[in-house]
């Protein structure tokens, strides 16, 4: 049976909170393997004189230990 860890990621992007997840995927998987869930914890926008400047996800990201 397989143990697995979990790890808490931020990303952020200009773009999208969708991007934002990427990146943080993107990212984790630099370092991380078996990557098998990421689960959603908080959704931000950082706001600079009105507008959305920056998205901002935080995410558990859960990954299969190796032997």
């Amino acid at each position: 049976m397989p143990v697995e860890r979990v790890t808490r990621v931020k990303g952020s992007s200009p773009i999208s909170f969708q991007d934002a997840l990427e990146e943080g995927l993107n990212r984790a998987n630099k370092t991380l393997r078996g990557i098998t869930q990421m689960d959603v914890l908080t959704q931000k926008a950082r706001v600079q004189q009105g507008q959305i400047k920056e998205y901002v996800v935080e995410v558990d990201i859960t990954f299969i230990l190796e032997e």
